[in-house]
């Protein structure tokens, strides 16, 4: 069965210097595409859904169309519940079959976002094969209905960082190091890659035990990627690029054959742009062969 939990592959990454492609999906077309891009490369890989279009499409429904090309695959396939701010819808998609859930109570005070992922943790553990995300500090941009304004974006404290993974339990962590959801307004974004490495020292420094996750995924320049491997990233987040390819190649589509009524043929040309970006970030995180 290829039904894994977050942490199960993000250890073996970390381990091996490379990162696992978190894809946030919006429709089933996006899903297949990812799973048969990770399946053409061999490599493990998460499947993400935001919280607006888990309630939208339906977290059961997500659930068993994930089991089922999961089970039918021959790699490890996670579902990650995306910065869900609400402790108790995190529950219910733990309930409902996600394997890795992210509380993000990283906008709120130390102590009460240490409550919140704690809550959050020990519900998941309780369940069993469920792994949780836990944020410290705020990433910049936009991703759902997550809106945080760049003056307000503050990066994890590394002294912090420790004492909030090993008080919540917490199995895998994003600190905030500079990185944006959205579209990056310059072409040289400031991304702290001494603090990732230093927090990935600290957690990680004698043995793997809290893989870190990068967050803000579209638009990196490859060199930045490169840096971030180094670093200790072992999960990549793309959302935003799946979401301009999907919007961007239905309207080219449809343009182009304004006189075709045939939705296939544009499920079609979707999941070959979608497949296309998913294998290209697999090769670019290094994880392709690695499933």
């Amino acid at each position: 069965m290829s039904i894994v939990n977050a942490k199960e592959i993000m250890v073996k990454a970390a381990e091996g210097k490379y990162a696992v492609g978190a894809f946030n999906i919006t429709n089933l077309i996006q899903m297949e595409a990812v799973v048969q891009a990770a399946v053409e490369k061999n490599a493990p890989v998460i499947i993400q859904t935001s919280v607006k279009p888990s309630k939208f499409l339906g977290r059961e429904v997500l659930v068993a169309i994930y089991r089922t090309l999961a089970e039918a695959a021959p790699i490890p396939i996670c579902l990650h519940l995306d910065h869900s701010t609400d402790v108790e819808y995190c529950k219910r998609c733990a309930d409902a079959g996600y394997t890795n859930i992210m509380i993000d109570a990283s906008k709120l005070p130390f102590e009460e976002n240490i409550r919140q992922t704690k809550e959050v943790v020990d519900y998941c553990h309780a369940i069993g094969g469920i792994s949780v995300e836990g944020e410290l500090g705020t990433v910049g941009g936009v991703e759902d209905q997550v809106k945080v304004a760049e003056d307000e974006a503050q990066l994890a404290n590394p002294a912090q960082a420790v004492e909030f993974c090993e008080r919540t339990g917490v199995d895998i962590f994003a600190p905030a190091i500079g990185t944006a959801h959205g579209v990056y307004k310059t072409k040289n974004p400031k991304v702290d890659f001494e603090r990732m490495g230093t927090i990935n020292q600290l957690l990680n420094g004698d043995g793997v035990r809290t893989p870190l996750v990068v967050h803000g995924g579209t638009g990196l320049p490859e060199d930045y990627i490169v840096k971030l491997l180094a670093s200790g990233g072992a999960k990549f987040n793309v959302s935003t690029e799946l979401k301009h390819t999907l919007i961007d190649t239905t309207f080219e589509y449809v343009s182009a054959k304004r006189d075709e009524y045939d939705p296939g043929k544009i499920d079609e040309a979707v999941n070959k742009a979608i497949r296309g970006v998913v294998g290209h970030w697999i090769d670019m995180l290094g994880s392709a062969g690695k499933a």
